[in-house]
């Protein structure tokens, strides 16, 4: 009766899973290689979360040799969105998560083991389906919306498990001719699971991250087929993990309570189980507690936004290692330049309670990392950022390649290199002053000065500036004409005695560089005005003591 049941929901299905089992065989990998996958549906933006547990799935393989592929879970049409796996693939991408194998955009895929998205299986797992029909393992269920709601409604006043199981079970034993009958009228049904669990029984499974958990055995008679004939994301992923051999699932924690359910599926599919590895929730800190990082409340929820500000997609792996990896930042203080692929990444190093999300210090990870790049690199990753998010930076930049590098160069490649730009979009209010098209000309002066003392030091200086002086005598030259102004030589000198100088060589040396930057605090001024040039240097002079005598 099982094989004649079988015939009848599966018609045009003839392969057997022993067929796929062929088509898609052992992954030849050294022992201990992880293979992991991304799996999401393209339902909406790239979380934040998602980006997160992608990294993890990444490290994972690629520190053992293994395998990370891209899987797109599209059985949803109704949430699906436009673009929704470039969108994905891309966001990826953007942060350097490159999938070995899976989709590559809405068309593409690479790899030995797909289709990689599940609308184009949907003959693979009605053939395993059909199999657990044959053998007595799942049955067609005819309950309708309102049949369903009835169950709910005694369940939740009873307090009873919520679900299909046991006397809920309407169609669990229906005879043959009976659902030939209904099928024959056109009768729409679901495929469920006949699961064989007890309510007295438990399972035990070790969680790669969270260690040892006990749990009821599922009990469920979970549907495996909607109604259209696709699978549920419950027996869709054993089926696909199965034929794509993942070794390791790595997922969100939310998906715990389901583990019962998909142990069950693999072992009475005849499958030997993923490892499991359940990754916390992201947490931010509000009002003294904290709570999971919000699609809905926080813009950063959203990877685009990462991309958008311009962070440096090594930089965000430097993040997300902190917070994969409590040992990584002693690790990373230790081995400063040693690339982040020599750091021995760990899933049973992942935090069980939820890493913290914090913005303030992924912007000094960031500060840190591109203050490690070289002028060419940071020219060529804010040029690839400016094209596509600051078209007026971008022109500026590829008009003039050579000089946009000099400014790159100021103070990079020393022992303590400046840390002014935490993202790419910080840059053009960095480099602005070097650009008359978009510096605002506004002059940030010291209020220490008359206006009358600043107009003669600027005078001064005019007099003696010459393109040619070295770099090891500007200073001393400034120092010279401080002296000769009445200002002291050094800071030291002048808080001691401040009633015999007017200031000191810093207030000097700031005038200048108000007047040809217009602000307070900038890289070397001496090699700003190299970048700059003789002939702009003394305009913008020119510039400021016509703005002080204006008293602007």
């Amino acid at each position: 009766m099982s094989r004649e049941l079988a015939d009848l929901l599966f018609p045009n299905i003839t392969k057997k899973p022993e067929d796929y089992e062929k088509m898609y065989p052992p992954r030849s990998l050294a022992d201990g290689a992880v293979v992991t996958r991304f799996a999401p549906s393209p339902t909406g933006f790239l979380h934040f979360g998602g980006l997160f547990a992608a990294f993890a799935e990444k490290m994972a393989a690629k520190s053992t040799g293994g395998v990370f592929y891209l899987r797109i879970e599209d059985t949803d049409k109704k949430r699906e969105i436009e673009n929704g796996v470039s969108i994905i693939a891309g966001g990826l991408r953007a942060f350097g998560i490159e999938a070995d194998e899976g989709m590559m955009s809405e068309t593409e895929e690479k790899g030995a083991y797909g289709p990689y998205i599940q609308s184009k299986r949907t003959e693979i797992y009605q053939s395993y389906v059909k199999t657990l029909v044959e053998q007595g393992l799942a049955y067609p269920c005819f309950m309708t919306e309102e049949e369903l709601g009835e169950v709910r409604e005694k369940q939740e006043a009873d307090k009873l498990l919520p679900g299909v199981y046991g006397e809920f079970a309407k169609y669990r034993d229906m005879a043959f001719d009976e659902a030939k009958k209904r099928i024959e009228n056109g009768d729409e049904y679901v495929v469920r699971l006949k699961s064989p669990g007890q309510t007295d029984k438990r399972i035990k499974f070790k969680d790669v991250i969270k260690g040892e958990i006990e749990m009821p055995e599922n009990i469920l008679d979970v549907v495996l087929l909607k109604k259209d004939g696709t699978p549920t994301y419950h027996f869709a992923h054993v089926v696909d993990d199965h034929l794509m051999r993942t070794t390791h699932v790595i997922r969100g924690d939310e998906w715990i309570s389901s583990v019962p359910i998909h142990l069950q599926l693999f072992w009475l599919c005849g499958m030997k189980p993923p490892k499991y590895a359940h990754i916390s929730p992201i947490m931010k800190e509000e009002n003294g507690g904290k709570r999971k990082l919000s699609k809905r409340k926080d813009p950063e929820a959203a990877v685009s936004y990462y991309e958008e500000a311009g962070y440096p997609s090594g930089a965000v792996w430097e993040y997300l290692m902190t917070l994969a990896n409590s040992n990584y930042e002693d690790w990373r203080l230790a081995n400063q330049n040693e690339p982040i692929d020599s750091f021995k990444f760990m899933l049973s190093k992942m935090s069980k309670a939820g890493s913290l999300f914090d913005i303030v210090k992924l912007g000094d990870v960031s500060k840190n990392y591109i203050s490690k790049l070289t002028a060419d690199e940071v020219y060529s990753m804010v040029s690839e950022w400016a094209e596509r998010f600051n078209g007026k930076l971008f022109e500026l930049l590829k008009n003039n390649p050579e000089y946009a590098k000099k400014i790159f160069s100021i103070e990079r490649g020393n022992a303590k290199p400046r840390k002014d730009i935490a993202k790419w979009s910080d840059v053009q209010d960095y480099v602005s002053y070097f650009y008359d098209d978009i510096w605002n000309r506004e002059r940030d002066f010291a209020d220490n000065l008359s206006d009358g003392d600043m107009i003669e030091i600027l005078k001064e200086y005019k007099n003696i500036y010459s393109a040619e002086i070295a770099e090891e005598d500007w200073f001393p030259q400034v120092r010279d004409l401080s002296e000769r102004l009445g200002y002291a030589k050094a800071p030291k000198l002048y808080k001691k005695e401040p009633d015999l100088y007017k200031g000191h060589v810093g207030d000097v040396s700031g005038v200048i560089r108000a007047a040809v930057t217009g602000r307070r605090n900038t890289p070397d001024l001496y090699s700003i005005m190299n970048v700059l040039g003789y002939d702009k240097v003394i305009k913008r002079i020119d510039e400021s003591i016509t703005i002080l005598k204006e008293g602007k």
